[in-house]
């Protein structure tokens, strides 16, 4: 079942202390992001924190689920009612998270590679089967 706009927008403004925090709806559901990095998911109403060290010290004693069919477990997220524990739980999970990784920027203009001429391909000259020679009279 996809997740409300209006929990997206609550659990958003829960996590503001936190810095600059965005989403990415997919597939009815969504990815929270703080400064470029996925640090929670929502799904079916209900968030998820990305699972690192540091988070499970703040949380103590997690409940693990996993935010879909045939993923991982993540931490759900059953209290969303302090703000200032939240943003401190989620600047700590970005923090333990690795740099976002940069893709190479593709070139819009095909790199003519330095090839060695192609020879063209010749025809072979078909030698023609002479006339039967005449007798000369």
């Amino acid at each position: 079942m996809p997740s409300d706009r209006t929990f997206l927008a609550f659990v958003c403004e829960q996590l503001r202390g936190a810095g600059d925090i965005s989403s990415k709806r997919m597939f009815g559901e969504a990815a929270v992001y703080l400064d470029d990095k996925v640090i929670g998911l929502i799904c079916d109403n209900q968030l998820f924190i990305k699972p690192t060290d540091v988070g499970r010290a703040r949380i103590g004693a997690p409940v693990e689920s996993p935010p879909f069919p045939g993923a991982s477990n993540w931490f759900l997220m059953t209290d969303l009612d302090d703000p200032e524990w939240l943003a401190d739980l989620v600047r700590a999970t970005a923090d333990a998270l690795p740099a976002r990784k940069t893709k190479a920027k593709k070139n819009k203009q095909k790199k003519k590679l330095a090839r060695p001429a192609k020879k063209t391909p010749t025809r072979k000259k078909v030698a023609r089967k002479a006339a039967p020679k005449r007798p000369r009279t």
